[in-house]
């Protein structure tokens, strides 16, 4: 079957139906920057590509540290005017903006298709669940913000690329309805469209947003460090996380910094095999590259046979390829578990991690090829990797002890639950982590000791939304919880003396989020 990309879809049709909506944000050849209440072609435009087939598509405009410090005093001011406001006012502000991410969806869904590797499906998702789960705040927000107050300066947001829309565009939102300005870096790595049209379309119903692009060098230290800010909400990578967690170790500020554990999916004295296999496929949306994502799977020696009969069919399952590939102009986009990696070079790095796996004595019990993927005729695919599943990668590999955020897992035998437990705790915290067993006792016990904030008995669990809190423990984590009432708490000032419920050096109790 011949492949062809569904008409309409093109990445220069998108990027004109962008520039038709939102002239004042896009140009021509270049994306714009958005401080001091308006959009400005500062910067100088990278070159990027998209990892779907190395489409060249629009590259952020990066700003250099004296130009994001004048955006940062100007985002002050929108605070200092914007925190004063009526709570109805904002609320109506925050619901207009809402009404425009709806009427534009499909259009914000096809933007992280292109930019990020999204399946249709899932772009469309990420959208739905941001507007939706603001929406659940501004039905709760009046008590929520009972004797409370908003910062004393605008909040700062480094995030990740792979959930623009549902992470870090909620987050603003939620940020402005409790009275704060929101001051957003773009990820360097995929998602500028996509936020930069939902910013145009927000900042048109007045919500106090500002949006540059730069390189972590250049902006991190105004972002973080800048005494202006009130607060810093970082989502990404250990190594980037420390640094940032170093940088505010001085400055007695506000921070949520969510870091990747390697979140771990325990199996001990467990039958339901037929339930695990549908919970195996679902582990592979997006190709595991999402911060809850479980890449790893403790199992009971005991039981692999049995473990293997339920997972190799939901492996070999997983369908991947160019989310935009149809056989036919009027066929749906397709149904796929995943589309390209983030780019080519993390493809790269992880086949390259998967075969020094092997090398090391990790024995192959699965590997997929990309003559399985759907793929257009002759394209680029650089950025695919199929899935592979390894046994016992050597304790050398990072696949051993690190998120490889990719389609690559990794099983682990034990014989003992101290065995269990001490592999699920491999990387010293965890967002999420799961256990499979027919025994209530065995589950309490396993969840009691495992360092992760969330723990699901005979299912997954997920960062959730609305009311439902998150957190981590150990590295995967610093600072204030967010969720429900905490994602509120942790941006506005309550009571003297007030403590907020987080990872913090001296917090010991676990807040009611772990179930």
């Amino acid at each position: 079957m011949t492949l062809m990309l569904k008409p309409g879809t093109e990445w220069t049709t998108l990027y004109q139906r962008c520039r038709e909506i939102a002239p004042e944000a896009f140009g021509a050849d270049r994306v714009n920057n958005h401080w001091g209440g308006r959009w400005r072609a500062d910067g100088e435009p990278r070159l990027a590509v998209s990892p779907v087939d190395g489409t060249e598509i629009a590259g952020p405009p990066m700003i250099d540290a004296a130009t994001a410090e004048a955006a940062v005093r100007a985002a002050v001011d929108q605070h200092n005017a914007w925190r004063v406001q009526p709570l109805e006012e904002r609320r109506a502000r925050v619901r207009a903006a809402l009404d425009a991410w709806g009427e534009h969806r499909d259009l914000l869904a096809l933007a992280l298709v292109w930019e990020i590797g999204k399946p249709w499906r899932l772009a469309r998702q990420d959208v739905d669940r941001a507007i939706s789960g603001v929406e659940w705040y501004l039905a709760e927000i009046e008590e929520m913000l009972d004797g409370r107050a908003p910062l004393d300066g605008p909040v700062s947001n480094i995030a990740s690329w792979n959930y623009p829309m549902s992470v870090l565009a909620h987050a603003m939102c939620v940020q402005a309805l409790a009275g704060n300005a929101a001051i957003a870096k773009t990820p360097t790595d995929g998602g500028l469209v996509c936020l930069t049209l939902a910013v145009a379309l927000a900042a048109r119903e007045g919500l106090p947003f500002t949006l540059l692009s730069g390189g972590g060098r250049e902006l991190s230290p105004v972002l973080v460090r800048a005494p202006e800010i009130g607060c810093v909400s970082f989502v990404g990578g250990r190594d980037t996380g420390g640094q940032v967690a170093t940088a505010l170790a001085d400055l007695g500020k506000r921070h949520i910094l969510e870091q990747e554990g390697l979140n771990c999916w325990g199996v001990w004295e467990y039958s339901d095999w037929a339930t695990f296999t549908g919970q195996v496929r679902k582990t592979f949306d997006y190709a595991k590259q999402r911060c809850t994502a479980y890449p790893r799977f403790i199992v009971q020696r005991e039981l692999f046979d049995r473990f293997l009969g339920a997972y190799l069919p939901a492996v070999s399952a997983v369908r991947f390829g160019h989310p935009l590939a149809v056989a036919d102009a009027g066929d749906d986009l397709p149904e796929l578990d995943f589309g390209p990696l983030i780019n080519a070079a993390k493809a790269k790095d992880l086949t390259a991690q998967v075969a020094d796996a092997v090398g090391g004595g990790a024995v192959p019990l699965y590997r997929g090829s990309l003559d399985q993927a759907r793929l257009l005729p002759g394209q680029n695919t650089d950025a695919y990797v199929a899935p592979v599943a390894l046994l016992e990668p050597p304790r050398s590999s990072p696949l051993f002890h690190a998120e490889p955020f990719g389609p690559v897992d990794s099983i682990v035998l034990v014989d003992t639950e101290a065995e269990l437990l001490a592999a699920m705790n491999a990387s010293n915290g965890a967002l999420v982590s799961s256990v499979s067993t027919d025994d209530p006792d065995v589950a309490a016990r396993i969840a009691a000791g495992v360092r992760a904030f969330k723990v699901g008995v005979n299912k997954p669990r997920s960062r959730g939304d609305r009311e439902e809190l998150f957190g981590g423990w150990g590295d995967s984590w610093r600072g204030a919880f967010v969720g429900g009432r905490l994602l509120v708490q942790a941006v506005t000032r309550g009571p003297a003396g007030e403590r907020l419920p987080g990872n913090f050096p001296d917090y010991t109790l676990r807040p009611e989020g772990h179930v």
